[in-house]
């Protein structure tokens, strides 16, 4: 039987307001998914540390990889 691939999505840092240590502006982080936080208006995401921390949501947009990139970014996050 095949294993679905893990879906990886993606998020852009639009505002770092609070969060400068954590976020650099215009840099693409990992998302990982977590119903309670997004219930919450939070994201969890992997910050400039390496760890899973929440977020305001506000400070992020979704973003879609194609297909190459998102190879690539995949192999280096």
């Amino acid at each position: 039987m095949k294993r679905r691939p893990v879906r990886r999505e993606y998020v852009v840092c639009l505002d770092n307001a609070g969060y400068r240590a954590s976020l650099q502006l215009r840099r693409l982080y990992r998302l990982i998914p977590d119903p309670a936080a997004q219930k919450r208006g939070l994201l969890r995401v992997v910050d400039e540390s390496g760890e899973e921390y929440l977020f305001p949501r506000k400070l992020f947009a979704v973003i879609e990889l194609p297909r190459p990139a998102l190879r690539r970014f995949a192999l280096t996050t």
